[in-house]
């Protein structure tokens, strides 16, 4: 990904006002990303756990989506979960319900999609192994690194095609 600032970023969001977007609290280390090694910028709300971000390169033009950890009772989570972007299987509360508001009509009538995310979205850094967790575990693959980072693209790519489908 290419490193980006501010006010690129809060033009970039596609489901939420202007005003939201204005108000969204961006990562304070922002010129200090490891820009070459992601694929999207994605970062917890530390003001509001319940928030976060993902920012990436799409269809020539760079979009953003807010994110929310669905409100209601919460299952404890014991076992290992894997993350549909990476594939990094994570255990506890490291993979999370990320739900996103759709983009246009369908989301002001309140229509949302899902995915289980990794929650600290560092899938990029996952994948290239420039983070690793004592408990998270990418599994050996046949596929290159190429591949495999060609994977996580295509499938952010198509939960974004989620938030932009109408129906």
């Amino acid at each position: 990904m290419f490193a980006v600032g501010e006010k690129e970023i809060r033009a970039s969001f596609v489901n939420c006002s202007k005003g939201e977007a204005s108000r969204i609290n961006l990562p304070r280390n922002l010129a200090e990303q490891p820009w070459s090694d992601l694929d999207f910028l994605g970062w917890r709300d530390p003001g509001a756990p319940d928030r976060s971000y993902l920012v990436m390169p799409y269809e020539d033009k760079l979009t953003g989506i807010t994110l929310r950890v669905p409100q209601g009772p919460r299952k404890s989570l014991t076992k290992t979960n894997i993350c549909t972007m990476c594939l990094t299987s994570h255990p506890g509360s490291g993979v999370a319900l990320l739900a996103a508001r759709k983009a246009g009509a369908a989301g002001r009538q309140g229509n949302t999609v899902g995915a289980y995310i990794c929650a600290d979205l560092a899938c990029s850094l996952y994948v290239r192994g420039k983070k690793k967790l004592e408990m998270a575990q990418r599994f050996e693959e046949s596929l290159t690194l190429e591949e495999q980072i060609a994977r996580t693209i295509r499938n952010l790519e198509t939960f974004l095609q989620q938030v932009f489908r109408q129906s």
